[in-house]
């Protein structure tokens, strides 16, 4: 019978891996140099922003979030299923028994059965070793997503408290501009009560002021909603998390340092743990298919067991035992189709893996050339609306002084203060801008993260 099953087992035929991999460019469509970008991203990236908040928010985040505690639950389970895969293709030992009581005129009294029972089915084709790879691929899958999870909640993190840094810097310019508004309200009513000022700049005056007074709260409510996303993040209810934060501001958007980190193409793959999890998932699916062409082959069973039959337990030690050993083989004649359906639902199951895959790598190269041209357009904005920000400055300081000595008319005054508040308020957003722009380059690089030697599978035999 074993002879037998070798014999069909070198019929066998496990489809071929499809070949996934995609030709890579050498380098970014926006050249290194132009960017600053060099070196190796270390996994707390985050630290290098220097701003202690950020980093006790982001470890809050990595031991509480959600999504992270549901990961973490997934590896434990797919872990368990690579066990009891690998447990499968070992021998199996169980032991049974029976007590009887017998009372009749002849044979009265206790009869004790104790039995061992073994069960072993050989793995001929392979199908249980394919299933065990499969479940280790899934586990390695498990493992990245984990990672990738990790990844994607500590950028979150930062996304959101680089926001709310942001809102609250243009809270403070609205507000500036509201105490500038009030003073020229001030000079405007000395001047009308002089004679000087019609009574239509007095009431563009008042117009001004409302309409600063009505940013403040636009912007405290973006703050505020920044904040109750930073609490889901941490795994706390938003009015738990408000009240142990009222009171915390910011006075500037934590900026990184000038030089940033990238890798080639071909490194920055593989150092996202996402397309990590994506290759192992079409790893599982190949071992897959190979585990249900191997169920169309025979099986093969082999069962021994071994028993007693004595009227006491003490007496099993001089009780004849009884051994049978068994073996069989299963060979599938017709099946309507039903195993090679299952089989081609695995390869179309396998096909689908390899576009899924082939996406991934395309989302990770396109996430990175979308986060190098945004920091390449934002800092040429940033530069403009610096230099625009100081003339803005001294053009509003001017307008005031001419006003209050009559050079200017009051429309000049407030043409130039808008402008202020218009340039100093872009400024904050493109230093917001610029900082979430190494986010998410830091994010699109995977975040720092390596694959270890328990992250990778062996390759298939």
């Amino acid at each position: 019978m074993a002879v037998l099953g070798l014999a069909l087992g070198s019929c066998a035929i496990v489809p071929p891996p499809r070949d996934a991999d995609l030709p890579l460019p050498a380098n970014w469509s926006i050249p290194i140099a132009d960017t600053s970008v060099s070196g190796a991203l270390a996994p707390d990236w985050w630290e290098r922003f220097g701003d202690p908040r950020l980093s006790r928010l982001v470890a809050q985040a990595l031991q509480a979030n959600t999504d992270v505690l549901t990961a973490q639950t997934r590896l434990q389970q797919s872990r368990a299923l690579r066990n009891a895969a690998d447990a499968s293709l070992r021998p199996g030992l169980s032991m049974s028994g029976s007590l009887q009581h017998r009372q009749g005129e002849a044979n009265s009294g206790n009869l004790v059965r104790p039995s061992f029972d073994a069960n072993w089915i050989p793995d001929l084709f392979g199908g249980r070793r394919a299933a065990l790879r499969a479940a280790e691929a899934d586990a390695g899958a498990s493992a990245s997503t984990l990672e990738a999870t990790r990844v994607t909640v500590a950028a979150e993190v930062a996304t959101s408290y680089l926001q709310w840094c942001g809102v609250q810097v243009r809270l403070a310019i609205a507000r500036d501009s509201l105490q500038r508004q009030r003073q020229l309200q001030q000079i405007v009513q000395w001047r009308a009560q002089a004679g000087l000022a019609s009574s239509l700049e007095v009431e563009q005056s008042r117009t001004a002021v409302e309409q600063a007074e009505a940013q403040v709260p636009a912007l405290w409510s973006s703050g505020a909603a920044w904040e109750h996303s930073l609490a889901v993040l941490i795994g706390m209810p938003p009015a738990t998390w408000r009240a142990a934060w009222a009171g915390t501001s910011a006075s500037a958007i934590p900026q990184p340092p000038v030089q940033l980190s990238a890798a080639v193409p071909a490194d920055a793959l593989r150092q996202r743990p996402d397309v990590a999890a994506a290759e192992a998932q079409l790893e599982a699916a190949r071992q897959r298919v190979a585990q249900a062409e191997a169920g169309r082959r025979a099986s093969l069973q082999a069962q021994g067991s071994i028993a007693w039959s004595a009227v006491n337990i003490a007496s099993l030690g001089t009780a004849e035992a009884a051994r049978a050993l068994l073996g069989s083989m299963e060979l599938p004649l017709f099946d309507a189709g039903s195993r090679l359906a299952q089989r081609d639902a695995q390869q179309a199951e396998y096909e689908t893996s390899t576009i899924v895959y082939r996406a991934r790598v395309l989302s990770a190269l396109a996430e990175v050339e979308d986060a190098l041209s945004s920091l390449a357009a934002t800092r040429e904005r940033l530069g403009a609306l610096r230099l625009a920000a100081k003339a803005a400055d001294r053009a509003a300081t001017l307008a005031a002084t001419r006003y209050g000595s009559g050079v200017v008319d009051f429309q000049s005054v407030l043409e130039t203060q808008r402008t202020l508040l218009t340039v100093q308020d872009g400024v904050a957003m493109s230093e917001t801008d610029w900082s979430l722009g190494h986010v998410q380059l830091y994010k699109a690089l995977g975040g720092g993260w390596q694959p270890s030697s328990g992250d990778k599978q062996a390759p298939a035999s």
